[in-house]
């Protein structure tokens, strides 16, 4: 891990070089996060584009992210760069013929609005049907023919991971989208070497615990996880950090740190500091912030994540609360990276 100094605001990601903060649209999924009209959302993403965050998350079962994120790239100036990262996700069984791959790659074109996918990140559910080799392989496939620039994959554990990279060859996949924060270490555990192994990088969400890591829980009680005033993200995070991590007060000794490093720093949010511990692994290519985009902007306070480095004094700080919970154990009791989905 990097522990001082500068670090690039962007990445090399198979053919693509990239930001490292990209803006995610899972919110998009659902009314839960709130709503926003359709013309708000996509000037939102020319707004981001504007700004510096040209890298965007979606997926196929992100609601409608797909065809606004396409909508709102044709009103783009001619040749200023976007980066559109769907996604193929296999959550039932299916056979993997070239034909079933192609129709799902075709699709994808379609509701984007695009003669070639930037990035296709691919999901498959169950590991037990290894027929995610043979959908990969359709998938190199046209890759080859220009349909995809760029194949990742999606919330892989780093046994599977490793097995399709030496399976494809080195360069055939570029990434591996998962989730990796302060309170889900577990890349750390397996994935790292993987990453290092075959020279991909890890797209990390989760990193903000759905806003849990931020000033806006500072000195607050515990909520209520049934609350109805939580989104489905924080419902989730909320219980890994009180069934799997820790508990709240412990959490909230975390929070507490993350604000004496944020004013060391020239007060930059306890957000920021968050996440520039994540960017500050070699192994992270970018970190995936989600956005509701219509209703919020966190663009501003997202770019000083480049503006202050963390030093070893902040480092021991942040591990001297990380041991007293079971971080490190979540690896055992959660499983590997995206087991909690299975």
């Amino acid at each position: 891990m990097s522990t001082t100094g500068e670090i690039p605001k962007t990445t090399s990601l198979g053919p693509f070089v990239v930001p490292r903060i990209w803006t995610g649209l899972w919110q998009l999924s659902g009314n839960a996060w709130g709503s926003a009209p359709a013309a708000k959302i996509r000037s939102d993403i020319v707004k981001y584009v504007d700004s510096g965050f040209t890298a965007f998350g979606i997926a196929d079962h992100y609601g409608s992210s797909e065809i606004l994120f396409g909508q709102a790239r044709k009103a783009l100036t001619p040749g200023q760069f976007i980066l559109g990262a769907t996604k193929w996700c296999v959550f039932k069984r299916v056979t993997p013929t070239p034909e079933v791959i192609e129709a799902a790659v075709n699709e994808r074109l379609e509701r984007m609005q695009m003669e070639c996918i930037d990035l296709l990140q691919f999901h498959w559910q169950h590991y037990e049907d290894r027929g995610y080799l043979e959908a990969l392989h359709s998938l190199l496939e046209l890759r080859s023919q220009g349909k995809i620039r760029a194949i990742g994959l999606c919330n892989f554990d780093s046994v599977r991971t490793d097995e399709i990279c030496t399976d494809l060859g080195d360069g055939a996949i570029v990434s591996n989208q998962v989730q990796f924060s302060l309170i889900d270490t577990r890349p750390l555990h397996g994935l790292k070497h993987v990453c290092e192994k075959h020279g991909i990088k890890l797209l990390t969400y989760g990193t903000v615990c759905g806003g849990f890591l931020s000033d806006e829980w500072l000195h607050r009680p515990e909520p209520d996880l049934y609350s109805g005033n939580l989104t489905p993200s924080q419902r989730k995070y909320l219980d890994m950090i009180l069934k799997a991590w820790g508990d709240w007060e412990l959490f909230e000794s975390l929070l507490t740190v993350l604000r004496q490093i944020g004013d060391r720093h020239g007060g930059v949010s306890i957000a920021n500091v968050a996440t520039r511990w994540v960017l500050d692994h070699p192994f992270v290519g970018a970190v995936i912030i989600g956005a509701r985009l219509g209703i919020t902007d966190h663009t501003e306070d997202n770019s000083r994540v480049f503006t202050f480095s963390l030093t070893p004094d902040d480092l021991a700080i942040i591990d001297a609360v990380l041991e007293k919970s079971n971080g490190s154990r979540m690896i055992f009791t959660i499983g590997d990276c995206g087991a909690e989905y299975r």
